[in-house]
């Protein structure tokens, strides 16, 4: 969070001691632009849980009696449009039992908003992890680090589904070294869709050129994810994302990691993550098993992870008609057997893609930054 949003996350939290039931707020761990997330005690079973708060800071504040009210009137459509995809993913979250993906426990709408009570995760987001700890990120680290990761990416794909907000922000490094997929970010997509902001939609540098894009949804698949899985191991290794890709396709400055061979890295995992980053779709691994295979990583092992966690849970509820999968028609050029992945169709969520003018201005801005960088190289 920046300094500005956890100002304004303090402001219109709950206080510790507000109760809902027999869950108790202890204190914020956590928030952003579009949630608040509470540790909090459960008096019943005796344990601590994660609570998450849809808690749009843009459009909404906290008034006196704890609900919610909108800054303006105007900000209705976006807050109740938000507010529907939280409750869908809480939904769809519901449905894995996978220990690598966040596991939500129960949900509930109060305070003219909603929630979502989650098992508490200890540890620390791999960007933390990144900015605190740089010495232990090693390749044995990563490869130790992939097995559960490339499961739980596998089990939302193979039940038809995809992230498409994977970064090191979206990625939990428990203390047991165990990674985990954190939420979808649906609601803050869905806003930014709304009100045609694509800068608090998608993340700089982890999103591929097909979710800028107006055209056919044909474009997204299991390929959309591993462009962002590359991204995160591109960071990793180099300190920084990849060039953006909108910029990419105005000038490719991406150097491949193959060519770069920093040091303590293998040329598999190296040429892996440079396949990962194709622009085009069609050129990069279209299953996570073919991802794996790349890295040399046993295919078995993420399969074993993904086999022995079963999803969707049979208890849990079917999702709204909103959430569930639509007919997505493959790229023409395919040279590689998709798998089990290919075979269900997969869901886009509720997002919209960018107008072709939000497109073409991001490619002017491109430009520009790349004309002053030019600039102040020469000087």
């Amino acid at each position: 969070m920046t300094a500005n949003e956890n100002q304004k996350t303090m402001a219109n939290a709950l206080s510790a001691g507000h109760r809902f039931n027999e869950f108790e707020i202890k204190e914020v761990i956590g928030g952003g632009g579009f949630g608040i997330v509470y540790r909090a005690w459960d008096h019943l079973l005796e344990r601590t849980i994660a609570i998450k708060e849809y808690m749009p800071l843009s459009l909404a504040i906290r008034n006196d009696d704890m609900s919610l009210g909108l800054r303006s009137e105007r900000y209705q459509k976006l807050f109740a449009a938000g507010l529907t995809s939280f409750i869908q993913e809480a939904r769809l979250l519901a449905r894995f039992n996978h220990p690598g993906l966040l596991h939500v426990l129960r949900f509930w709408e109060e305070n003219g908003t909603a929630y979502m009570g989650t098992l508490f995760y200890s540890g620390m987001s791999l960007k933390e992890w990144q900015l605190t700890s740089p010495e232990q990120i090693n390749e044995a680290w990563i490869r130790q680090l992939l097995p559960p990761l490339f499961g739980a990416i596998s089990t939302i794909h193979q039940a038809g589904y995809l992230h498409r907000d994977i970064s090191l922000d979206n990625i939990q490094i428990q203390e047991n070294q165990l990674p985990v997929l954190l939420d979808f970010g649906s609601a803050r997509k869905e806003i930014g869709n709304l009100s045609d902001e694509t800068e608090i939609m998608l993340k700089p540098g982890f999103a591929p050129i097909e979710q800028y894009s107006e055209e056919s949804d044909s474009e997204q698949g299991p390929w959309t994810d591993i462009y962002a899985l590359g991204a995160v191991l591109h960071t990793l290794i180099m300190g920084s994302p990849p060039p953006v890709s909108v910029v990419r396709c105005i000038e490719d400055s991406y150097k491949p990691l193959a060519d770069l061979q920093p040091a303590g890295y293998s040329l598999s995992l190296l040429h892996a993550i440079d396949r990962a980053l194709a622009m085009k779709p069609d050129q990069r691994p279209q299953s996570i098993d073919e991802f794996a295979a790349l890295i040399d990583l046993p295919v078995s092992d993420v399969q074993e992870l993904v086999n022995t966690w079963p999803t969707p849970m049979a208890a849990a509820a079917e999702p709204q008609p909103e959430m569930m999968p639509t007919e997505m028609p493959q790229p023409e050029v395919m040279a590689v057997n998709h798998g089990a992945a290919a075979a269900e169709p997969l869901n886009r969520g509720t997002a919209r893609r960018p107008s072709k003018l939000l497109l073409v201005l991001s490619a002017i801005a491109a430009l520009v930054v790349i004309a002053v960088a030019i600039g102040v190289n020469r000087h």
